[in-house]
């Protein structure tokens, strides 16, 4: 049997994943109730949201840094390549599904590797 506070906030911690401005809602809503089921949810969600970012903007960078549809490349640099790009992605999607999927089923799973940091760097989230 799930407790009061879990299932009331399902919703706001599943929309926590949800991108950034989903992550920047539930943070929002969460703020007059304090659900601590929502404010695990939106460290996890928010940190992954900013670590994805981040790694996609270093890809970006590493890879050149510029978008020019005008010119033919012929040479693609290693982080430019679907090699790099592929597992990132499905790195991502998977720790994306794991936090919904528990958000979903009134769990708090933590991220696997990088949750903890997240619990430790957004600890002032919703308490």
């Amino acid at each position: 049997m799930e407790n009061k506070e879990t299932e009331e906030g399902r919703i706001y911690s599943v929309v926590a994943y949800l991108t950034i401005i989903g992550s920047i809602i539930s943070i929002i809503m969460n703020q007059n109730k304090k659900n601590n089921f929502v404010a695990f949810h939106c460290r996890q969600g928010l940190g992954l949201c900013l670590s994805y970012m981040l790694i996609g903007y270093f890809f970006f960078i590493a890879g050149g840094g510029h978008v020019d549809p005008e010119v033919v490349v012929t040479e693609i640099s290693f982080f430019q390549s679907d090699m790099v790009y592929f597992p990132f992605w499905i790195f991502f999607g998977i720790l994306f599904l794991y936090g919904i999927i528990g958000a979903a089923t009134g769990k708090k799973n933590i991220a696997p590797i990088i949750g903890p940091l997240f619990q430790k760097l957004f600890k002032g989230l919703g308490n």
